[in-house]
């Protein structure tokens, strides 16, 4: 379905979400801290990364601004444990598409990457559709002009 970083310095939060995305076939790496999830993002192609905002090193806030400027395509959705208002509408603001909050439900978890690895499928597939309709637009005066010329040449 889709490669995700699962990025939390609690090992057993870390392990029962790469679990529990590999059963929803994903193909789950880990990273312990911010640094972590850094370098795996510049070894390798994600589709979406799952943080934890409250980590030592470096926080989540942090690790979303750094890992936009590798990957501006990445999807990214913050986990905490201590919501606030603040804390959520700063993530989206800063480019998290999504916020939750421990304790999570899978089926919460599920529907949410669903819909982000979806939205970034979808992305994808409108760039692709805006490439055809340029490259329509330019050829079709192509094909009018040679057209033009092949009935000029055969008169």
């Amino acid at each position: 379905m889709g490669r995700v970083l699962v990025v939390d310095d609690e090992e057993g939060i870390r392990d029962i979400l790469a679990d529990y995305l590999t059963m929803m076939d994903h193909e789950v790496v880990t990273a312990i801290d911010g640094q972590d999830a850094l370098n795996n993002l510049r070894e390798g192609h994600f589709d979406l990364i799952l943080s934890d905002l409250i980590m030592p090193k470096m926080d989540g806030i942090e690790l979303l601004k750094q890992a936009l400027n590798i990957d501006d395509k990445i999807v990214f959705i913050m986990i905490t444990g201590h919501p606030t208002v603040q804390t959520a509408v700063e993530a989206i603001k800063e480019g998290a598409y999504d916020y939750l909050t421990k304790p999570f439900r899978f089926d919460d978890v599920q529907l949410r990457i669903n819909r982000a690895i979806e939205k970034k499928m979808l992305s994808g597939r409108l760039k692709n559709a805006r490439g055809i309709v340029w490259a329509l637009l330019f050829s079709i005066p192509i094909w009018l002009i040679l057209g033009i010329f092949l009935a000029t040449l055969l008169k």
